[in-house]
């Protein structure tokens, strides 16, 4: 769950206060310290080398405990990537990214979207990493190649009985994969921990607060830093905000009915001129309904792979993430109706983290290890059956039993200490919020807010996940006014749709 600048676009509440800069030291004691060298093995979503590569952009590797309760035990290698400051003016330091997941490489994303934070770099070096269990970082394997595409393209329609037996099977297949080839790590990948690393991170590169832009999961580690470290918090901004006090059944219903209405919101976006979907909402949605059903039973040919409907819906949700991606839905949709799959295809592999060549990234397996170790609950199956009827009466096209469903059969134990934040004591915090965002709905904002105690809400009015890279200027200006200047929002903010 993942994701640069449009038209001037002003801030509806301009009233900042300031809050006092603070410049980078260097940490107390004795720190572990980062061996910093060209990147060698950057990657695109689709897997292929960076088209051109900044030769200033370095990459490294810091050891952290595997075990934080054996600090002196065996270590773990979280790989570092870091965009020197650019500017000629006063440097304030670095500024760490975890750009969501919880799953996504820090490393490849940051190299990505450097263009769109060329302000924020004039000041600042720009730092993400690999958390543990992500890809370079001890990254979770379950099972090979093979087995990750016959799990991502899992059939979730028609409902019924021999859909939930099929994805118990699949579910407890995955589970022991994980445990027989990551078995060392599981315990381990979970959010209380990977904020301990964050804080091994600013100490090694040098810096007595955290400076922190945290998005979707990004938010709940961020969160969690802010709860076990708040004196060491610099500026931090929280874009995409989770509520990690949410059950499965309450992050399921919210993320349901959050992209129904993003689905909602394509359709009536498509209609307004000619649409290739259809004339109106209701035959652009009737042939979409079609084109998925059909899938349940004639999955489409490319070259050589299969269509099914389980990653055609993944397409669909995965395009709804921004708006700006909406007219590509459109055309695979439209494709798909005239049999011609590649295009879904294409969209559903860069959300699994498919890349050309058959193999994964471990984005679908870093997320149930991070997300099932995050939390003590295990749902029940009436629990799982009660949540998937409620899901699927507010969306027939994303309705599903969510999470809960692997994470009964997970072969580790969680714990609830990621869902307890409370940042007391720590400098302000910026919270970014969009009322149009399918992943992480907006009613989670404020929640996290308050929660938070010493945050600020700004809420965005626009379409996507994530407000921050989404061409927004006002709030990317916002954003930088505070993470540069120190410049704390107003009570109330809001920035109107890019």
């Amino acid at each position: 769950m993942r994701r640069v600048l449009a038209a001037a676009l002003l801030v509806t509440a301009t009233g900042c206060s300031t809050a006092p800069a603070e410049p980078a030291t260097d940490a107390p004691g004795e720190t572990a310290t980062i061996d910093w060298g060209a990147c060698t093995d950057l990657e695109r979503p689709d897997g292929e080398p960076p088209a051109r590569q900044d030769a200033s952009v370095r990459c490294g590797t810091l050891a952290v405990p595997l075990d934080y309760s054996e600090p002196d035990g065996e270590q773990l290698n979280l790989a570092l990537i870091k965009l020197p400051a650019t500017g000629k003016g006063k440097r304030l330091g670095s500024v760490v990214f975890n750009f969501g997941g919880p799953g996504a490489s820090g490393v490849d994303t940051l190299d990505q979207a450097a263009k769109a934070l060329t302000t924020l770099r004039s000041r600042y070096d720009l730092v993400s990493f690999d958390p543990r269990g992500v890809d370079r970082s001890s990254g979770v394997r379950c099972g090979d190649a093979s087995e990750l595409e016959t799990f991502t393209s899992l059939n979730t329609l028609p409902p019924g009985e021999e859909t939930r037996k099929r994805t118990t099977a699949a579910n407890k297949r995955f589970a022991e994969l994980c445990e027989r080839d990551s078995g060392k790590v599981l315990p381990h990948v979970g959010t209380v921990n990977a904020a301990r690393d964050m804080d091994r991170i600013r100490a090694a590169v040098g810096d007595s607060k955290l400076n922190y832009v945290g998005m979707s999961y990004g938010t709940q580690l961020g969160a969690v830093y802010a709860t076990e470290f708040p004196h060491n918090v610099g500026r931090m901004v929280l874009d995409a905000p989770l509520d990690p006090t949410v059950s499965f059944e309450q992050r399921t219903l919210a993320q349901t009915r959050g992209f129904q209405q993003a689905y909602e919101s394509f359709l009536r976006s498509c209609v307004k001129s000619t649409c290739a979907l259809g004339k109106d909402e209701a035959t652009a949605d009737s042939n979409v309904e079609n084109l998925l059903t059909r899938l349940t039973t004639k999955p489409l040919n490319v070259h050589g792979r299969t269509l099914t409907q389980g990653l055609a819906s993944t397409a669909v949700a995965a395009a709804l993430y921004s708006e700006l991606t909406w007219p590509f839905l459109e055309q695979a949709l439209s494709e798909g109706l005239k049999g011609n799959g590649e295009a879904l295809l294409y969209l559903a592999d860069n959300y699994t983290g498919r890349r050309e060549d058959g193999t994964y990234s471990t984005q679908m397996t870093s997320f149930p290890a991070i997300t099932c170790v995050d939390t003590a609950e295990r749902p029940s199956e009436a629990e799982l059956r009660r949540t998937e009827a409620a899901a699927l009466k507010i969306s027939p096209l994303f309705g599903s039993e969510g999470s809960g469903g692997l994470c009964r059969v997970w072969p580790v134990k969680g714990s609830d200490q990621a869902r307890r934040v409370d940042a007391t004591g720590s400098a302000p915090i910026v919270v970014v919020g969009g009322k149009g965002d399918p992943a992480t709905p907006y009613q989670w904002a404020p929640k996290l807010t308050s929660q938070l105690r010493t945050a600020t809400l700004v809420t965005y009015e626009g379409e996507g996940h994530g407000a921050y890279l989404s061409g927004s200027k006002c709030v990317h200006e916002l954003v930088d006014a505070y993470l540069i200047d120190g410049k704390v929002p107003q009570k109330g903010a809001t920035c109107p749709a890019a």
